[in-house]
């Protein structure tokens, strides 16, 4: 393929360009793009311009710190000190890049970006210093910047830390405009997937709020089918009074069938009424008898990140631009586009560094209630969602409801079973109507649903297939996506075929790994924590006991780990110390891929004790953190983190170890009680002594 690629002249600067992506969009609802992060659209990533490079970001900075790992490879590439190199974070002006999602930026950006880097200093070492420059692709064992060595594998201060550390470092609830107004979309106390409307309320009453400015009853498109009512005011404190004053009546189309989640996915009378439509795995199993016959039920669960979800909007000749802490900036910036009937190029979406969001934050929400708001009012405008919007309207890690069937012969796995129901992660109705999640019901499944279902363990024959029920909360991508219930689900039914066949866990995991990394990783992990240790034991009458659990993600990222747990009499379940490996290939920062490692293992402990999120007569009656417990910090034991040192291409390392930490824990509590943990969060009641 001819690679159009040239460097082009900025205001007397030199800046990289290698090539721009050619957009094209009709589709209703938007589909986000996903655009390779190839040398084609590594468009002005990086410039120069007198003696300083400016390094511009094509991933959005959401604690991940990917901010730091790129400059790393900048500064390595272009031979520079870290101070040459500043930071920018890319608005829709760049070309095209896809969501930041999937643990990608440096497995997939790493390459593209060295290669922009190696021209531009080529450029510049031959005297050039305006103009175009021809970037020619090179051998990945000549980029410097994927080498081991200087600043490659090194810790350097993070990127912007000094600025979150001081409250310098700017979000989208930070941005201020001249003449900024406040502005939120109410809307009705019932499921986003109920029909609602206001009909009435009492505008004299709001009218007397100090602050208040506007009423706005076109406020942007539905939130599923929940219309919304706008209200705009000159401080923020103003919209909670004039919400009250206004006193809103909803019409609601119907009340919530979904008196019963759980009942709606239960994955045994799924099964009762015949085969599940998407397969992942399918060899014909021997299902005549079963020595290994489990169920394991989770629930709901939230995001719960610190930022809710923020933006502002602000009209200028037609033109609009929004600031917004948004895991797909394009992806928003095509929506604002159609809903307002503009040209791409009339719509500017700034990203800004995100508070949290674990593919919380990637469909567009406040972006089109702050700009339906601003157009209205004439002004610029914030939205900041509040806590309980977040909860009721955001979109979370859908429940889901497992069997597993395994036959165990002469201490080998010959048939295994893994069947489930769920809601949808990738094609979900937060982003997309029933006839399109239908349609790629029977077209495509939902690879979110799957991810982690394909065992990574040899056995003779192996099926595992899924269903999908549309559900009354919007569900959508969690960290892992499918991936943690999943893999949680594989490992328990491991643990219980290494119980039935009488083996040591580890050792029977090892006897059916194929993969020399996953080995490798589960080994590594059994002799750092001295596997197996202490028997589980009984001592005052807290019961310890300690489980293992390994996992590969997105077939490039390896992890294991050990938990230990301490179980008092009522059942609570502590857990005590955790060990993990993790191989993600070439590491560009290990502080900060421990960091990751780190905050998989507190998920970890919040999937299996307390992830849970309030569902009522069909809608979430969560509105804060005191009903959406998340582990506290008294409540994190001391975490060990060992990671491969490797020259193989780096991988996602974001969330791996999602894939191990609850299976650990998990087994850890069927060592120390005998019981098998089932239903997630798990019930204190159900292990009391």
């Amino acid at each position: 393929m001819r690679r159009r690629t040239f460097l082009a002249t900025a205001g007397g600067g030199l800046v990289a360009l290698i090539g721009a992506g050619i957009t094209t969009w009709s589709h209703v609802p938007v589909i986000p793009k996903r655009p390779e992060p190839n040398l084609d659209a590594a468009f002005g990533w990086i410039s120069h311009r007198e003696g300083l490079f400016v390094l511009t970001l094509p991933r959005a900075e959401m604690g991940q710190n990917v901010a730091t790992a790129f400059k790393q490879i900048a500064c390595a590439e272009l031979g520079v000190e870290w101070e040459a190199v500043q930071l920018a974070l890319h608005d829709t002006s760049l070309s095209p890049v896809k969501a930041t999602v999937g643990s990608e930026s440096v497995a997939e950006f790493s390459e593209p970006l060295a290669q922009a880097c190696a021209s531009l200093r080529d450029a510049l070492e031959a005297g050039r210093l305006e103009g175009h420059v021809e970037v020619t692709p090179r051998p990945v064992s000549t980029l410097r910047a994927l080498q081991r060595g200087g600043l490659i594998g090194a810790s350097p201060e993070l990127a912007q830390g000094r600025d979150i550390v001081t409250g310098s470092a700017l979000y989208a609830a930070d941005v201020a405009r001249p003449g900024l107004l406040h502005g939120r979309v109410l809307r009705a106390p019932v499921s986003p997937e109920v029909g609602s409307r206001a009909t009435g309320w009492d505008r004299i009453a709001a009218e007397t709020i100090p602050g208040f400015v506007a009423i706005v009853e076109d406020c942007g498109h539905p939130n599923g089918l929940a219309e919304g009512l706008g209200i705009v005011a000159e401080r923020p404190a103003a919209l909670d009074q004039i919400a009250e004053a206004l006193a809103v009546n909803w019409q609601i189309d119907c009340h919530p069938t979904f008196s019963n989640i759980a009942q709606t996915i239960d994955i045994d009378t799924t099964l009762s009424k015949g085969k599940l439509g998407n397969r992942v795995m399918d060899d014909p199993v021997d299902g005549t008898s079963w020595d290994i016959n489990l169920r394991l039920d989770l629930s709901f669960a939230p995001h719960a990140q610190i930022e809710p979800r923020a933006a502002v909007a602000e009209w200028n000749d037609g033109r609009l631009k929004v600031w917004t802490g948004t895991q797909d900036a394009f992806y928003v910036r095509d929506e604002l586009a159609g809903h307002f009937r503009l040209e791409q190029d009339a719509v500017t979406v700034q990203s800004m560094r995100i508070g949290g969001a674990f593919g919380g934050k990637v469909l567009c929400r406040a972006e089109i209630e702050a700009a339906a708001l601003a157009q209205a009012v004439g002004a610029p405008v914030k939205v900041q969602w509040t806590r309980a919007q977040e909860l009721a309207f955001g979109f979370h890690r859908p429940p889901s409801s497992h069997r597993l069937r395994l036959r165990v012969s002469e201490s080998r796995i010959t048939d295994w079973e893994h069947q489930q129901v769920s809601s949808h992660i990738i094609f979900t109705s937060a982003g997309m109507p029933a006839w399109m999640q239908k349609a790629t019901d029977f077209v495509a499944g939902d690879p979110g649903v799957a991810r982690g279902m394909r065992i990574p363990y040899a056995v003779d024959r192996a099926h595992a297939a899924y269903d999908m029920i549309r559900l009354p909360v919007h569900s959508g991508p969690w960290r892992g996506l499918g991936a943690g219930p999943n893999c949680l689900a594989v490992e328990s039914a491991m643990d219980e075929a290494a119980i039935a066949a009488g083996a040591d866990p580890l050792a029977f995991r090892l006897a059916h790994i194929r993969d020399p990394r996953l080995a490798n990783v589960l080994r590594r992990v059994g002799k750092t924590a001295n596997w197996p240790g202490k028997a589980a034991s009984i001592k005052n009458r807290i019961r310890t006991g300690r489980g293992i659990a390994c996992g590969i993600y997105k077939e490039n990222s390896y992890a294991a780990v050990v938990a230990d747990v301490a179980i008092d009499p009522s059942g609570y379940v502590r857990v005590t110390r955790l060990w993990c490996v993790h191989d993600c290939g070439l590491v560009i920062n290990p502080d900060q891929v421990r960091a990751q490692c780190e905050g998989n293992l507190v998920w970890s402990i919040g999937m299996i004790l307390s992830d849970d999120l309030p569902i009522e007569t069909g809608r979430v009656v969560a509105e804060n953190f005191n009903d959406i417990p998340i582990p506290a910090l008294s409540e994190v034991p001391p975490l060990h983190v060992d990671l491969i040192t490797s020259d193989l291409p780096p991988a996602g390392a974001g969330e791996t170890v999602i894939v191990a930490g609850p299976g650990a824990i998990a087994n850890a509590i069927r060592a120390a009680t005998g019981v098998r943990p089932t239903r997630f969060p798990v019930q204190a009641e159900e292990f009391a002594a």
